[in-house]
This record gives C-alpha cells, sequence and structure tokens, in this order.
C-alpha cells in the first residue's frame, strides 16, 4: 500500500519535490532553478519546456534518492506561480511562445483599454478583479494578437492555454497523448476570465479580451478524483 504523499511546488525561481511519510515527516527532496528571461524592460518570461523539464526532473531525482517508485505515492499535491500564462499546441506539446510571468508589465494598454471601454467594472462584478497586467487574461490576449499563428491555430482549437499548473499536470498525464487539460478555480480566478459565480468561464468576459474558449482548460476542484 501506498504510504508517501509527494507535493510540487512550481515557483517562480525554481521548481522543487518534496516527499512526506504517513507522519508527515520529509523523506526527500530536491529542486532546480530555471532562468529568468527579460527581453526588455517590463517583460518577465519563462521557457514553458525548461519548467516541464525541471519538473520532471526534480520528480524522478527525489524518488531515485530514497528509493521510491511513482506508486509509492498515495497523491501529489501541487501549488503554482499563479498568473503565468502559457498557450501550447495540442497537437504538437510545444509553446507558442514563452511564458509570460505574473509581474510582467507588457499588458499595460490592454488594461487601461478595459477602463477606458467601460469594461472595468464588469470585471470588477463578475470575476471580482481589476484590469491589470498581473492576470492572465491580457496576457493571453497578446500572444493572440502579436504572435504568428497563434490566433489561427486558438481557432481552429489547436492552441490551448493554461497557468503553469495545467502546462504542469497537461505534461505529467500525457501531453500530446491524451494529456487532461484542467485547473482549479483558485487558478482559473485569477485570470479575469472566471465568473466567481457560476465557478466557469464567462462568455462576456472572454469576448472583452477575443479568446475563444476552446482554449480555456476544464475548471475543477483541486480534490476532484478525476
Amino acid at each position: 500500500m501506498a504510504e508517501f504523499v509527494g507535493a510540487l511546488d512550481q515557483g517562480t525561481t525554481s521548481t522543487r519535490f518534496m516527499i512526506f511519510d504517513h507522519s508527515g515527516n520529509e523523506v526527500g527532496r530536491h529542486q532546480l532553478e530555471h532562468e529568468q528571461i527579460l527581453p526588455q524592460a517590463g517583460w518577465v518570461e519563462h521557457n514553458p519546456v525548461e519548467i516541464w523539464e525541471r519538473t520532471s526532473s526534480v520528480l524522478q531525482t527525489a524518488l531515485v534518492k530514497t528509493g521510491l517508485k511513482a506508486s509509492d505515492l498515495v497523491a501529489l499535491g501541487l501549488t503554482n506561480q499563479r498568473e503565468t500564462s502559457v498557450v501550447w499546441d495540442k497537437r504538437t506539446g510545444r509553446p507558442l511562445y514563452n511564458a509570460i510571468v505574473w509581474q510582467d508589465t507588457r499588458t499595460d494598454r490592454i488594461a487601461s483599454a478595459l477602463e477606458r471601454e467601460g469594461k472595468g467594472d464588469v470585471i470588477r462584478r463578475k470575476a471580482g478583479l481589476p484590469p491589470a497586467t498581473y492576470f492572465s487574461g491580457g496576457k493571453i490576449q497578446w500572444i493572440l494578437e502579436n504572435v504568428d499563428g497563434a490566433r489561427e491555430a486558438a481557432e481552429r482549437g489547436d492552441a490551448i492555454f493554461g497557468n503553469t499548473d495545467t502546462w504542469v499536470l497537461w505534461n505529467l498525464t500525457g501531453g500530446k497523448d491524451g494529456g487532461v487539460h484542467v485547473t482549479d478555480p483558485t487558478n482559473a480566478s485569477r485570470t479575469m476570465l472566471m465568473n466567481l459565480e457560476t465557478l466557469d468561464w464567462d462568455d462576456e468576459l472572454l469576448g472583452f479580451f477575443g479568446i475563444p474558449r476552446s482554449m480555456l482548460p476544464e475548471i475543477k476542484p483541486s480534490s476532484c478524483p478525476e
């Protein structure tokens, strides 16, 4: 019987995996940093492929160091840097662009336009957030508008979105070979796209950013068994 639990922390500067026994004692850990990409003032990016590779490495290394197998883990918890946005091709598993990190401010004009056009109050009422560069909606819009082929791929249903929790989970569960495209309400609530009353994506909010609903992960409770 599996008697250990794993905790994966995909953070802004590194990824760490820890293993705990039934009594809550730490029995193993491994941690790796990833590159901070700064193309210009106010822009902050990560390489999603590097993040996944580091995630896979810390998982495997921690298990090897403790002499355990994946089947020895009864559960795996995931915490992540929120608002950091990835858009990738579900057929190939390749990102269309680097992850745009939560600190990035390139979407300031998008946020300002939402306020100027009177959409800010709707976002506040439905999503509980002010229009700001911090959140994911503007980052997705920027990628769709500025990366060659991104809009077309999204409209075909090939390009999908996720914050880093969704990107990691998709790869952990098979990636292009059947990976699960999901998020939880706490991450979804940081996008400016989720209606807090329904706990689902809101078509009016999606329309503000020009985001096809097909891009978005299914929202499920973090304790959902499937």
